[in-house]
């Protein structure tokens, strides 16, 4: 265990070279100036921030202040760092030795720290939860869950420890992953599409599964967003979508199901979830189908590559393969 005034510290950069050669820490943004010229409090590095960059937005402000903020004054010298460089797939682990500097002849990395670097490790040497910590999008961040694996590391029986045991943490570093993409996926469809708007996304998802969609003119055909036939023949499919954010109630299920005509299906569409009576209303209903928040994202990652290029821009992914636990 380390000890409670000690902290571990993740960082990332483009310029291995800087970090492992001249032995320093840094982070960018230079125009935001000397770190030590603003107010020493959040608020302040916020309001100078949104000051210097004036396009960026609420959440990257508070995101991109907080780790200047950070980096002079809540990193102290004796704190541990670890370092994944992307030259040479190593992990490097250091401590903090010197205080801020602000160097302005910098090319871009004007915001230091001198470290002294201790070990350089391979990567296959720790859990994929440790790895999958340090590769935090952020350029400074705290390590927590795996702050003792890190620091077990610099010990000289490390290697013998760990290169033989099975890696427990795979299975849980493998759903954190999907999850994460779930919640980017509904994040960015809660943010870029309300209303008529991601009626218009979901039967472009039901095109990518298959079926011919027609759209209903807005506001009218008594509630039914969107018909859907998988081929020429019946069964009919009528999609009622719902943007809002709280859970469906039974009530608009049941409107949707008197829609229906013998024959007829239905398939209701909401970003968020349904109510536990609309959830039995469901069971006992079998000829409408409620799609919630997460059902959706699966069928987006399904079929995702048959999307239209408009959407797979709004929702941009990236096709990889993930360590999963064996059976």
């Amino acid at each position: 265990m380390i000890s409670e005034d000690k902290k571990v510290w993740g960082v990332h950069t483009q310029d291995d070279y800087l970090f492992l050669h001249k032995d320093v820490i840094a982070i960018g943004w230079k125009d935001f100036g000397d770190l030590k010229a603003i107010e020493n409090t959040r608020e302040a590095f916020k309001e100078h921030y949104a000051a210097v960059y004036p396009q960026s937005k609420k959440q990257a402000i508070a995101n991109s202040a907080g780790m200047l903020y950070r980096f002079i004054y809540e990193v102290q010298a004796g704190d541990y760092i670890v370092f994944p460089s992307k030259s040479d797939r190593k992990i490097n682990i250091g401590v903090v030795e010197g205080e801020y500097e602000y160097v302005p002849s910098a090319p871009e990395y004007v915001q230091q720290r001198k470290v002294r670097w201790i070990k350089h490790l391979p990567r296959t040497l720790f859990s994929q939860g440790a790895l999958y910590e340090s590769g935090s999008f952020l350029s400074l961040f705290l390590i927590k869950n795996y702050s003792d694996e890190f620091v077990a590391a610099l010990d000289d029986n490390f290697k013998k420890d760990t290169a033989d045991t099975e890696d427990e943490t795979i299975g849980a570093t493998a759903e954190d992953i999907k999850e994460s993409t779930k919640d980017f996926i509904l994040k960015e469809l809660s943010k870029n599409l309300k209303g008529y708007d991601l009626e218009e996304f979901v039967a472009d998802l039901f095109r990518a599964m298959g079926y011919r969609t027609t759209l209903s003119p807005h506001g009218g055909d008594g509630g039914v967003d969107i018909t859907a036939y998988k081929d020429e023949l019946p069964p009919r499919i009528l999609v009622q979508v719902k943007s809002q954010d709280g859970d469906i109630k039974e009530s608009v299920l049941q409107s949707l199901k008197g829609a229906l005509r013998e024959g007829d299906y239905g398939t209701f569409v909401t970003l968020s979830n349904y109510t536990k009576n609309a959830r039995k209303y469901l069971d006992n209903n079998p000829i409408i189908r409620g799609i919630d928040g997460s059902n959706l994202v699966d069928l987006i990652l399904a079929h995702y590559e048959s999307l239209s290029e408009k959407y797979q821009r709004m929702i941009p992914l990236e096709k990889v393969y993930i360590p999963v636990q064996s059976e």
